[in-house]
């Protein structure tokens, strides 16, 4: 087979491109698969920028579907390297006053940072 004759031609290596990209391979079909970035993983790629041991996320953040995901499910991506993580602060938001609101995992301890936006947060 010629290096450019492929069935398939799938931009991206995201979430979808991989997912596109695994489903036509296991179909028996050709696939080239393309990345601009030096890493596949697209929006969910994350790194160590800073410190050691601290993870940030590249793309965007907060896939709590993904690890429950009954496609990834089918897929060998522990086996790769895939971890997800499950912090015990997802993301949070510094405020000019030099305090911030976290997104935790607990529904009542998010909202009790909130002040006068509590109960509109837990409607």
């Amino acid at each position: 087979m010629d290096k450019r004759d492929f069935d398939a031609v799938v931009v991206g290596s995201g979430p979808n491109g991989l997912a596109a990209a695994i489903t036509l391979q296991q179909a028996g079909l050709s696939v080239l698969l393309l990345e601009a970035k030096a890493t596949v993983g697209g929006g969910l790629r994350s790194a160590e920028l800073t410190l050691p041991g601290f993870v940030h996320d590249i793309g965007s953040a907060i896939h709590p579907l993904a690890a429950e995901s009954p496609y990834f499910k089918t897929l060998p991506l522990a086996a790769y390297g895939l971890r997800f993580l499950d912090p015990p602060v997802a993301a949070a938001h510094p405020f000019d006053s030099g305090r911030a609101a976290t997104l935790v995992t607990s529904l009542d301890e998010t909202a009790q940072q909130l002040g006068a936006d509590e109960a509109a947060y837990r409607r």
